[in-house]
């Protein structure tokens, strides 16, 4: 898939594909995501360093969750974590809350938990393989 392919009408998640956190994350965002609202694509993917370079960001260095919103904008780190939780039913709607605390202080903590995601949650060998009724919210 190339960047101009991709749905216009989703919201895009590129996340750690072998962090089990992430996968975790993700896994409960496809269940609360009841307006179907976003597509995931893994990091270390082929379509996920394609979408990196394409806004600008060093794939080397990322460690972090972005969401695209194709032809829109994109957002990293805390901001997107928290852009996410916008968009899924219920009480997540809630920690819209957390943009009133500055960038730098969400995202310290975000940082913190995002170096030590392996060592507490541990890592796959291998990116998650959806399931065939998953496999339409995944692009490769």
């Amino acid at each position: 898939m190339n960047i101009e392919d991709l749905p216009k009408d989703k919201k895009i998640i590129l996340f750690d594909g072998v962090c089990n956190l992430c996968d975790s994350s993700v896994q409960y965002v496809i269940k609360h995501d009841k307006k179907d609202i976003f597509r995931f694509v893994a990091l270390q993917s082929e379509l996920g360093q394609k979408i990196l370079n394409h806004i600008g960001i060093n794939p080397i260095n990322t460690d972090s969750i972005v969401l695209y919103e194709p032809g829109i904008s994109y957002y990293y780190k805390s901001t997107a974590a928290l852009e996410i939780a916008k968009g899924l039913s219920g009480i997540f709607t809630l920690a819209s809350i957390f943009t009133l605390l500055p960038s730098e202080i969400r995202d310290f903590i975000y940082d913190y938990v995002a170096r030590n995601r392996y060592k507490w949650y541990g890592k796959k060998e291998v990116c998650m393989i959806p399931t065939p009724e998953l496999k339409a919210k995944f692009l490769e």
